[in-house]
């Protein structure tokens, strides 16, 4: 799969007129946010307004969201987090994780087995590892904001402030769970013997490039929407 994504900054791209399929046809990666946000297919000529309203949705987060993932090394201003809803990206965020563990994670982990098995039993245990280890901190990492980051944010949204704790720990220890990927692309591209199936082999590939991408959207919905959002609320406790 390769992306689409749009260099232009400008803040007027994606407006709440705008129909959703135009959106799309702009950048058809953005089909995997959509799934992210329950809208499915068939929304016909409605726009980005009418959808989110019949989903319940945020149109302001929603939208916000989008550009992140459409517009390279974008940063919402202050004027534009103003109008976001932490609840809503932590909805976004949870389904996320949902989405990565299974229908990344595991079909990639599949995949892996069957191009690693004209692999020597030493390649076959060095690799297996590596993933294993990967996922477990990428399960760990999802773990800690679904069981740590969330409820706080859940518990200031309903006026409450947990004590001992802010989303500044949460900011401290982030890590980007998209750094390991590099490494086990160039094992797949460069060290694989050459009786691996190529079309597999491609396929495997393309899907860590695609998934390192969104992962590292992914982390900048945190650090540069859902972080300041929380830090704001936190403020006004």
């Amino acid at each position: 799969m390769t992306t689409t994504k749009m260099k232009n900054k400008e803040n007027g791209t994606f407006s709440p007129t705008m129909k959703l399929a135009d959106m799309i046809e702009l950048n058809y990666t953005l089909l995997d946010v959509l799934s992210r946000f329950g809208i499915g297919l068939g929304f016909g000529d409605n726009s980005i307004k009418e959808v989110c309203d019949k989903h319940g949705i945020d149109l302001n987060s929603f939208i916000l969201i989008c550009k992140i993932y459409n517009y390279e090394d974008f940063v919402p201003s202050a004027d534009m987090l103003d109008g976001a809803v932490a609840e809503d990206v932590v909805k976004y965020l949870h389904s996320s994780h949902q989405f990565y563990l299974k229908s990344d994670i595991d079909p990639l982990e599949k995949d892996l087995g069957r191009l690693m098995e004209p692999c020597d039993a030493a390649q076959k245990k060095v690799i297996s590892k590596f993933f294993a280890d990967y996922k477990k901190e990428v399960e760990n990492h999802f773990a800690y904001e679904e069981n740590t980051v969330f409820p706080y944010i859940e518990s200031l949204s309903s006026g409450k402030r947990l004590e001992g704790y802010s989303i500044e720990q949460f900011e401290e220890n982030h890590s980007n769970i998209d750094e390991k990927l590099n490494d086990l692309k160039n094992i797949v591209m460069k060290y694989l013997p050459d009786e691996c199936d190529t079309v597999l082999r491609n396929n495997v590939l393309r899907h860590l490039f695609v998934l390192e991408i969104d992962l590292s959207k992914h982390t900048a919905v945190e650090n540069n929407v859902l972080i300041p959002l929380v830090c704001k609320m936190e403020s006004e406790k």
